[in-house]
């Protein structure tokens, strides 16, 4: 599998599907995930609703539609709240694993990563990049290509050291 880094609009990537990282409600929220609704528009809410009534667990996956976005699907994963006392970096990785996982049930072949749970939910950044990068280099999967993008440029340079290192 190829792993590459890119600064930009996760909702923007032309990829089989774009992950999501979501609350334990998957109805929406902020960052990345407050993003990807806006841009899918509201079957991503709906599909959300159907396919997951009471929610995800932290560190599982779970897809729907992307609605208006170029990727086909969403991958919703529920990293760990570092901040609300969850540093179980097993948690973190199993994002990353899960991600794949529904990825090949799709048949999804390219897949565009944030960096899950280094924002609001206060993951130390350097740790979640090496979670990142570790788990999507060591987990069997039939993707091709998994995309890290990064938002701002210091993530990306972060990144793009740990991808090349």
């Amino acid at each position: 599998m190829e792993l590459s880094v890119v600064q930009g609009d996760i909702t923007e990537q032309g990829v089989d599907a774009v992950v999501n990282a979501a609350n334990r409600a998957v109805r929406g929220g902020g960052g990345v995930d407050g993003a990807i609704h806006r841009a899918g528009g509201p079957e991503v809410l709906e599909d959300c609703i159907r396919r997951f009534p009471h929610g995800l667990a932290t560190g599982d996956a779970g897809w729907t539609t992307a609605g208006k976005m170029r990727a086909r699907w969403v991958i919703h994963v529920v990293g760990p709240n570092y901040r609300g006392g969850e540093k179980d970096r097993s948690l973190l990785t199993s994002c990353y694993a899960r991600a794949l996982a529904v990825a090949d049930e799709l048949g999804a072949r390219s897949v565009a990563f944030p960096l899950v749970s280094a924002g609001i939910y206060g993951w130390p950044k350097e740790d979640a990049i090496a979670a990142a990068v570790c788990t999507l280099r060591s987990t069997p999967t039939q993707v091709e290509e998994a995309r890290l993008v990064a938002f701002d440029a210091g993530t990306y340079a972060a990144l793009v050291a740990a991808v090349d290192a």
